[in-house]
């Protein structure tokens, strides 16, 4: 037993490493981009309010986790090792491809793999509550972004008091910019840590409020080591932003994921940080351009592929453990 939970203890360090690496990406990809912090600087800070959200907003996300999408009684140590292994797995390959990957996502693959098993999922929560919430608030995300972007972009007679603005209170609005980089960390962190400290809560491992305060800070540490290529590609490879687009890409997505933290529902900030990053590649290069980008389409082919791997390893080894 000993032996087994220092196993899930280690994987469990193992994902959330790799849940920072992810998460940098949308919470400083956007002043990163638009070179307006350091990479240093932006996972210290990244780190700091992960930390912050996690203590204040993360508990609802890890209670879902750890036992209202699949029954406490069916999470013991294997089947809660199984689950953050497949989920650290399927994240570690979307980290590999430089791709920004939804941590909510692996593990809800994870968890329903080994529910499928069981024959024991909640399938009002998972359908009518996670997946209808991964439709919808990546829409609302791309919406909310063009109709804001549209509003000063492009320039045009109608608008031009906008640019006025900026340009004589600039200081001021990389502040704003710096602020609403560190909202997005603080929702990261109220949303996303409870993907590993909710199964280790089923599990009986650590209480909910312990596991959120030991593995946050992990999330820095993967920012640090590993985190580099995710930043690289959501700042600068998909559409270069400047410093209104980064505040307001950040400014909806950390919105609609601490709405979803509230709720309980375990969200992709990345997916929405993505799709508002679509939202301003739209306006600036075209609807065309956006679809057929090579880092567009790579992206969404690997959002549908490691949840799908995560099902399949969580269940395959369930069945092996208990068959």
């Amino acid at each position: 037993m000993l032996i087994l939970s220092l196993a899930l203890f280690i994987i469990s360090v193992f994902f959330a490493l790799n849940m920072g690496a992810s998460g940098i990406a949308p919470a400083f990809a956007s002043l990163y981009g638009a070179k307006l912090i350091t990479r240093r600087r932006a996972v210290v800070f990244f780190s700091g309010f992960v930390i912050l959200g996690a203590i204040v907003l993360g508990k609802n996300v890890a209670v879902t986790l750890g036992g209202k999408l699949l029954a406490k009684e069916f999470i013991g140590l294997p089947v809660a090792l199984i689950i953050i292994s497949s989920a650290a797995l399927s994240l570690a390959i979307a980290n590999f491809l430089k791709i920004p990957q939804s941590t909510s996502q692996v593990t809800v693959g994870a968890i329903v793999g080994a529910g499928m098993y069981f024959k024991a999922l909640s399938l009002k929560i998972l359908f009518f509550k996670i997946f209808l919430m991964w439709i919808v608030l990546p829409l609302l995300a791309f919406i909310i972004t063009i109709f804001i972007y549209k509003i000063i972009y492009p320039p045009r007679p109608g608008n031009l008091y906008l640019y006025q603005k900026v340009f004589r209170n600039e200081r001021k609005l990389r502040l704003f910019a710096f602020l609403v980089s560190c909202y997005v960390a603080f929702a990261i962190g109220a949303n996303n840590v409870g993907n590993v400290a909710g199964p280790l809560f089923g599990a009986g491992l650590v209480g909910i409020s312990m596991g959120l305060i030991l593995f946050s800070p992990v999330f820095g540490a993967g920012a640090w080591f590993i985190g580099k290529g995710t930043i690289e590609t959501a700042g600068k490879d998909i559409v270069p932003l400047g410093l209104v687009s980064s505040s307001v890409v950040s400014l909806v997505t950390a919105t609609l994921l601490i709405f979803a933290s509230i709720l309980g529902i375990p969200q992709s900030l990345v997916q929405l940080n993505i799709f508002a990053i679509f939202a301003i590649s739209c306006l600036k290069n075209g609807h065309r351009y956006t679809a057929e980008s090579y880092v567009t389409r790579k992206t969404l082919a690997v959002w549908m592929i490691t949840p799908v791997i995560s099902m399949v390893i969580s269940y395959l080894l369930v069945l092996i453990l208990k068959g």
